[in-house]
């Protein structure tokens, strides 16, 4: 399955760049610019239609702000006025989570950077300011911190209390080390973690989700740094106990899929306890398009609680191995008790990313982290 610029999957035939960029999309953005009393709508919308389809996702995006730049004054300043003269109203402010926002409202991003970057840094901070309330400004705002890191990391240290809970995730999103579909920064990715100190006792779920990703970004280069600091933050009580809860086990489901002993300690998950562990593979053989059942028993010899994952080990047309790992259960254990957990894992044919191979394929079941127990099926 594919992934689009929010991360989601899509289905094979599906275009989200025609959902995205439309006839109807297009007439909206005419509708909004024509407050300005020199845009010509039937202009823009004839332009924008004409050159729109063999365009991809991002490059439509650029097009449009081309687009509408030719019809807005050539001054960056008089520009950046007429942009937010042209904006709809702020996002919601009653919603707490989910909220992008229109792609079709990202224009004056690409336009702060294109025009306002060089010799109009502030005025074009200002713009990202406000065309993050009504869409994320994340892609836009790392070629600033590229650009001017100094200056742009003094301006988020303001943007952290900002009364609009999406100019505060721009702050924790913008940063972050790794944001699909947007450029590399070159910020030490230590840096921002003053913003994430404060961040994380944000009231909005937005917010927290953003904080949580940038450290789940963070464990694949600092694991113990992370944990260092969600230790601290629960010292700290900025946060509700179940928020930093959600907060904390988001942020390390990466390393806890590595098996990086310090974030399953923080997690209370036990590595080396005492346990027997048995795995059931059935059917064995399988054809590619059927499931096969991934059947764990497990005793532990203490009550703690468990986490239990699987690896499978994929073949490749080349020959060349590839390993997955994927969530099973989570629960907690009593001495001696004997557990059972399953699941149907579908091996799917014709998937748009993951190709499937006849052959040998390893399962290996993970608990706390540890490798418990491995077995083999024959794909065919």
């Amino acid at each position: 399955m594919a992934r689009g610029p929010d991360g989601k999957g899509q289905a094979q035939g599906f275009s989200l760049r025609d959902r995205l960029f439309n006839a109807g999309t297009i007439g909206d953005m005419a509708q909004e610019y024509s407050v300005l009393p020199e845009f010509d709508a039937d202009r823009f919308q004839e332009t924008a239609l004409a050159g729109l389809a063999p365009l991809g996702l991002m490059q439509r995006l650029d097009w449009l702000a081309t687009c509408i730049e030719e019809q807005l004054p050539k001054r960056f300043p008089e520009m950046a006025e007429a942009l937010e003269s042209a904006m709809p109203p702020p996002l919601d402010p009653m919603r707490s989570d989910n909220d992008f926002g229109r792609f079709i409202h990202a224009v004056p991003g690409i336009l702060a950077v294109r025009h306002g970057m060089e010799a109009h840094r502030d005025r074009a901070l200002d713009l990202l300011e406000m065309a993050t309330q009504r869409f994320s400004m994340e892609y836009y705002l790392r070629p600033f911190l590229n650009r001017w890191p100094d200056q742009t990391l003094a301006r988020l240290d303001r943007w952290v209390t900002h009364e609009n809970y999406h100019v505060r995730r721009l702050v924790s999103e913008g940063t972050r080390p790794r944001l699909p579909w947007a450029a590399n920064i070159t910020l030490d990715p230590l840096v921002p973690l003053r913003f994430l100190d404060a961040l994380h006792g944000d009231p909005t779920r937005y917010v927290t989700r953003s904080v949580a990703n940038h450290m789940n970004d963070l464990t694949r280069r600092a694991p113990d740094v992370v944990v260092d600091h969600l230790s601290d933050w629960a010292k700290k009580g900025l946060q509700t106990a179940c928020e930093l809860d959600w907060i904390t086990r988001h942020a390390l489901r990466t390393a806890v899929k590595r098996g990086e002993p310090r974030a399953l300690a923080h997690l209370g998950y036990v590595q080396d306890a005492a346990m027997d562990v048995e795995l059931t593979l059935a059917p064995n053989p399988v054809e590619i398009g059927d499931a096969i059942k991934i059947e764990v028993t497990l005793c532990a010899a203490q009550d703690m609680p468990i986490m239990v994952d699987y690896r499978i080990t994929f073949q490749s047309q080349t020959g060349r191995e590839r390993e997955k790992v994927f969530k099973l259960k989570t629960l907690k254990a009593k001495a001696g008790e004997v557990m059972t957990v399953s699941k149907s894992h579908r091996l799917k044919a014709g998937a748009s990313t993951f190709t499937l191979h006849p052959g040998p394929h390893r399962v290996v079941v993970q608990v706390n982290g540890q490798d418990r127990a491995t077995g083999v099926f024959q794909l065919m």
